[in-house]
């Protein structure tokens, strides 16, 4: 199966065009082409993502990064093509709310012809619905054009695939993979599983019986990590996005001082409590009244004050994540999000695991994957068209609230 996916829940535009083969048990996947553009240069001046700007910036590179996606596929093949009258007005009409997109799309699909593809995955929510209902719409006009499919993904269902999902560079059985090509396999998955989703907007923890069942276990009851990476980060003077900046201060300090010892302490919220939920209201407040009562701080001190909150930080994940490993007594770890990017968290788990929870196996996604991508909504989009389940385009919608499990 063939499958192009779209994603555009925040501030990355992203398209790519992946080769499944295989079931729920083991699958394998090609990545045939894979184009993304950033905007966290366009929304740095605001210090975080500026919705109505994500929209525009989607409609406006959708379509050069579908051609990229498809010319690196070598799938894209120049050719005229007549649009019917008819088909011309629905496909204004579906995009009417994204200006500018109906005329680069018409451009572009009357100069090709229609992508060797089987069925689009989108990105439904969660995330800004101004942004979504760009991709959500794009797909729609593609799939009407192209007649395929379509398949609603959730974007947190996405990072978990995507933890779970394993690079590989050997031929699997019944699928020759393509050596110069990003080859995954999902493979040899036990369950329960226990996934950790950490992001700007989401820190939660979902456990997995059955393929595609979710239940949730715990989450923030009020900043996601990510968000008070970021807020930390502007109280340090550090520049958009936070969270790497934070890290890469802590990480400067542990390589100087041999440890993870800091000059300062920070609180670990809700780290003693029975619950599988977070709060990083409090450690972000802490870190708020511990620079205004050191207002005149080097830099050698903010590295601490760095050090202690990426500290605190995995702590507490670290912590609410053991809980959450003995209630539901679940064989894999997967880590999600684009926090599991962050060196000393993965660092923190992987010692965690081994160490201490012998019996259970650690899935972190490559450092491709970590942040919003397509590969991740082709991958969730694969098993969700294996059961069949698509969506009706006139019923598709954008819910930036959309919940992973019920």
């Amino acid at each position: 199966m063939r499958i192009l996916a779209i994603e555009t829940s925040c501030d990355e535009t992203a398209i790519a065009i992946v080769e499944a083969a295989g079931d729920e048990r083991a699958a394998q996947f090609t990545v045939l082409g894979n184009a993304l553009l950033s905007q966290i240069d366009v929304h740095r001046e605001y210090g975080g993502v500026f919705p109505a700007l994500a929209k525009r910036e989607h409609a406006k590179n959708l379509v050069p990064i579908l051609e990229a996606a498809l010319e690196e596929a070598e799938l894209l093949h120049e050719d005229t093509q007549a649009l019917p009258e008819a088909m011309h007005e629905k496909i204004s009409e579906i995009l009417a709310r994204e200006p500018g997109l109906a005329e680069a799309f018409f451009e572009f699909v009357s100069e090709c012809e229609p992508a060797p593809i089987d069925a689009i995955a989108v990105t439904a929510g969660p995330g800004l619905e101004p942004a979504l209902w760009v991709g959500i719409n794009f797909a729609k006009a593609l799939a009407l054009l192209w007649e395929k499919p379509i398949v609603a993904v959730n974007h947190m269902e996405g990072h978990i695939f995507a933890a779970l999902a394993k690079e590989v560079s050997y031929d699997t059985a019944n699928t020759p993979l393509i050596p110069t090509r990003f080859n995954l396999v999902i493979e040899d998955v036990e369950m329960p599983v226990l996934a950790l989703l950490i992001s700007g907007g989401h820190t939660e923890l979902v456990v997995i019986k059955k393929w595609l069942e979710y239940e949730l276990l715990g989450q923030t009851r009020d900043d996601a990590v990510g968000e008070a990476f970021d807020k930390v980060a502007r109280m340090l003077s550090l520049p958009y996005p936070g969270g790497p900046e934070i890290s890469r201060l802590a990480e400067s300090l542990r390589f100087s001082l041999g440890g993870e010892t800091a000059k300062y302490s920070l609180p670990r919220p809700m780290s003693g409590d029975a619950t599988c939920d977070f709060s990083f209201a409090g450690l972000k407040t802490a870190a708020l009244y511990l620079l205004k009562n050191n207002p005149e701080m080097s830099e050698t001190e903010k590295k601490h004050v760095a050090l202690e909150f990426e500290n605190a930080v995995a702590d507490v994940l670290s912590k609410k994540t053991a809980r959450a490993l003995e209630k539901t007594r679940a064989k894999t770890l997967a880590l999600g999000g684009g926090v599991s990017a962050n060196k000393h968290i993965r660092r923190t788990f992987t010692e965690k695991i081994k160490n201490e929870h012998l019996d259970v196996t650690l899935r972190i996604p490559s450092a491709a994957l970590t942040t919003d991508n397509a590969v991740m909504i082709a991958l969730a989009g694969f098993y969700r068209a294996l059961r069949g389940d698509f969506s009706e385009p006139d019923a598709l919608a954008a819910n930036g609230n959309r919940t992973l499990a019920p």
